[in-house]
């Protein structure tokens, strides 16, 4: 069932959950420190990445509570910023048109730039929505 006080959504979650040895969805979850040690030691050497297959629910309530709803989908900036984020197309749909111009030409700012939002998206939408 949809619930438009929902920032985050449990199928994105599961979706990046597949790549979850890099950390996706605890990035998408608002956890940065241990989606990083995820894409270090590919998900703890694949037992975390198994047991997260039980825990996505209770990370999807924590991101509901933790995050602001409003215009910036949470769900398909995560999506953007996964599959296309080297090419800045998040931070366009974002309306951040000159970093995502940037990121385009340089490739994610050589890749720096796409890390950064790994650790801020949901912080970074948060404000945005908090201001519209």
């Amino acid at each position: 069932m949809y619930d438009p006080n929902s920032t985050h959504q449990k199928s994105i979650g599961y979706i990046l959950w597949i790549f979850g040895f890099t950390g996706s969805h605890r990035f998408y979850y608002g956890k940065p420190v241990s989606g990083t040690i995820y894409f270090f030691t590919l998900g703890l050497l694949g037992i975390g990445w198994l047991i997260d297959l039980f825990l996505i629910p209770g990370m999807d309530r924590q991101a509901d509570q933790r995050f602001t709803t409003g215009a910036i989908d949470y769900s398909v900036a995560w999506l953007l910023l996964t599959f296309l984020g080297l090419f800045g197309i998040h931070r366009m749909y974002m309306g951040k048109w000159i970093t995502g111009i940037i990121y385009l030409a340089t490739g994610g700012l050589f890749a720096i730039g796409y890390l950064y939002d790994f650790w801020t998206l949901n912080s970074q939408i948060s404000e945005t929505n908090n201001r519209g």
